[in-house]
């Protein structure tokens, strides 16, 4: 006989069945050789579906996540993938685009005539410092480039930042940093943000993911949705999968990102064996 206790109620099944079991549902599946691959399909399906999510669902499920940062690795585990996009609701926010800078980008003015406060807007991205790959939504990237130049960690260079001063968002700062050495990736991901809305106080957090799964990867972006005032993002970046080769992980991307607000995307992938990469811009001003 197979018990199981649920609450104060003992259920008892026969012998000849299997039980799955996921939250309220109860699958009885009969028992046999020819149905034990269907019990472990199911069972990795069902786990699959309930944590690990699309990034294109994610990222289509608001019109405004704001700018967003998503570092993992290729399905085949060869290569470390990351992503890196802004979007706009005014004018200024949306007269960017990004050019290739050194081995990184910078974002610049598409019609430096129409540009007005510079200060939030105009920055590098991302920066390389050897075999580190910088990527934030700031000027941070700077500041983690030049101490961690000076061998401070991530997350000492961090604790010298907060979060943006655009009342009344006070945008998140989030940032991520890969490291890959002798064929082996580690990246972690950081946000620094107001608490809940208040501005006296900034809680910070950094996340470190050592040997990522391949076909894995994790998504961090500064609004959980389009409101007035914008809530910063909650909680641990979102578990996504990683697909595709570089285009059609571009593609993917974009496609998916709001027709009206979004700006620009820089997608680059890296072979963890040789350090070489390949990267992809799309700018909607041309």
């Amino acid at each position: 006989m197979i018990a199981d206790r649920l609450g104060a109620h003992l259920y008892k099944f026969p012998a000849e069945l299997y039980i799955i079991m996921c939250v309220q549902t109860v699958f009885f599946i009969p028992a046999g050789p020819s149905n034990l691959g269907m019990q472990t399909t199911l069972s990795e399906n069902m786990e699959d579906d309930m944590e690990r999510v699309s990034l294109a669902k994610e990222l289509s499920s608001t019109t405004y996540p704001g700018r967003g940062i998503v570092i993992g690795r290729t399905k085949d585990g060869k290569k470390a993938v990351t992503a890196y996009f802004i979007m706009g609701r005014s004018e200024n926010s949306r007269n960017r685009v990004f050019v290739e800078d050194g081995e990184g980008i910078r974002t610049q003015a598409f019609d430096p005539s129409k540009l007005e406060d510079p200060s939030l807007i105009i920055y590098a991205p991302v920066r390389v410092l050897g075999n580190k790959t910088i990527v934030t939504n700031g000027d941070q990237t700077d500041t983690i480039y030049e101490l961690m130049d000076k061998q401070q960690t991530f997350e000492q260079a961090l604790r010298t930042r907060e979060f943006e001063p655009d009342a009344p968002n006070y945008t998140p700062r989030i940032s991520g940093i890969m490291h890959i050495d002798n064929g082996e990736f580690n990246y972690a991901m950081s946000i620094l943000k107001s608490n809940n809305g208040n501005p006296a106080a900034c809680n910070r957090y950094t996340f470190d993911y050592r040997n990522p799964v391949a076909g894995e990867g994790r998504f961090i972006h500064t609004y959980m949705k389009d409101a007035n005032p914008l809530p910063s993002f909650e909680g641990e970046p979102t578990w996504v999968r990683i697909s595709g080769d570089i285009d059609t992980f571009t593609n993917m991307i974009w496609n998916n990102l709001n027709e009206d607000n979004k700006v620009s995307l820089f997608v680059r992938f890296i072979d963890i064996e040789t350090g070489k990469y390949e990267t992809r811009i799309i700018n909607k001003n041309k």
